[in-house]
């Protein structure tokens, strides 16, 4: 008996397996409309970039030393001629040497020729040597002491890192070159540093710059650069801000590309004409949306119910209880949403095929 019943409910359980089977394989499935709708659409090219400052000035000194005093702290606003480093002169023995040496041979020279010059005066005023004999000695007495002057004061410079010369002071002290915000301290106190000539381009001090004045700098695509021109709206996005969207402007597209990859991409600068109330940073990365062409309230369809068939776009609507495929044409796209100029008008359906499924 029991060997009956088990059998009995091993069929039941057989035959709603097959039940089960056979009613999921043969369930309808329900098919999808999207109705063709009307509103606005934008054809964009998209760069990528960062945000920098239109002017930015690597200060740089053109005297060799130690740095003795830094003036200032990284993100401070600073005004034109405000010092930055003082630099104390850190000459090498031999240069201290030579320099002194100098000094003295000048002054030794210098006083021969007031001798001579002294001497030459007493006997003009006497009538015994002539005008031009007394302007000789005269103009040789005067350039030994400009040159005496001269080595004197590369000494004092030298030796104390400042001088005062024809009522003005030079010192060792580096000022700053524009008004603006210091982006950067590449030396600190006690550090040396190689001046700037025309054979080195010398240590970078610190950097500086305006930073009401920003630019967008990035790439575009060769793709978009040819449909992009001088002067077009742009609309950026900043990576550290998500909530701001700043107003811009195409200012510059570089006529060379330069290769990334397998990429060929151009560079572009985007003036910046408001910040939005956003506290932007140098080296912010960014991308911008550049508005190439606007279409308002024309009829729009999801791009991806459009199919491409023997070089025919094509949607697919209902037809009573079957579906056809008609064909439309098209106009601008944004990637998203595309502009339908003929085959549909608003309301018409549009049938939304379930997308494949990945074997």
């Amino acid at each position: 008996m029991k060997k009956w019943i088990f059998r009995g409910i091993s069929l039941l359980l057989l035959l709603t397996f097959f039940y089960f089977l056979f009613a999921c394989g043969k369930k309808k499935v329900e098919t999808k409309f999207v109705a063709a709708s009307r509103g606005d659409i934008q054809e964009k090219a998209l760069a990528v970039g960062t945000i920098e400052p239109e002017k930015e000035i690597k200060v740089k000194s053109t005297i060799p030393g130690i740095v003795a005093e830094v003036m200032f702290k990284v993100g401070d606003p600073v005004k034109a001629g405000v010092p930055l480093f003082k630099i104390s002169p850190n000459p090498t023995p031999l240069e201290y040497v030579e320099s002194r040496r100098a000094m003295e041979l000048a002054e030794v020279t210098m006083q021969k020729l007031k001798s001579d010059w002294t001497r030459q005066l007493e006997l003009f005023k006497g009538n015994l040597i002539s005008r031009s004999e007394m302007d000789t000695t005269e103009n040789l007495y005067r350039e030994a002491e400009m040159r005496y002057r001269t080595s004197s004061e590369r000494f004092e410079l030298l030796e104390k890192g400042r001088i005062r010369m024809s009522n003005r002071d030079i010192d060792s002290i580096l000022r700053s070159p524009i008004s603006g915000i210091i982006l950067s301290q590449n030396v600190f106190q006690g550090d040396p540093i190689v001046p700037l000539t025309n054979f080195q381009p010398g240590t970078e001090l610190c950097s500086l710059a305006d930073m009401a004045s920003l630019l967008f700098k990035g790439t575009v695509d060769e793709i978009d650069v040819g449909k992009i021109v001088e002067g077009m709206d742009a609309e950026i996005q900043i990576g550290a801000l998500p909530d701001k969207k700043i107003p811009g402007r195409v200012d510059r597209i570089f006529p060379k590309a330069k290769k990334e990859g397998n990429a060929t991409l151009f560079d572009i600068w985007i003036v910046i004409k408001d910040s939005a109330g956003a506290t932007l940073r140098a080296g912010f990365s960014a991308t911008a949306s550049i508005q190439i062409q606007a279409r308002k309230q024309v009829v729009l369809l999801p791009e991806r119910l459009v199919l491409f068939e023997d070089g025919k776009k094509l949607v697919e609507i209902p037809d009573g209880e079957k579906t056809k495929k008609v064909e439309v044409r098209t106009g601008l796209s944004d990637g998203l949403n595309i502009e339908i100029l003929d085959g549909l008008k608003e309301g018409d359906k549009v049938v939304e095929r379930p997308p494949r499924e990945i074997k």
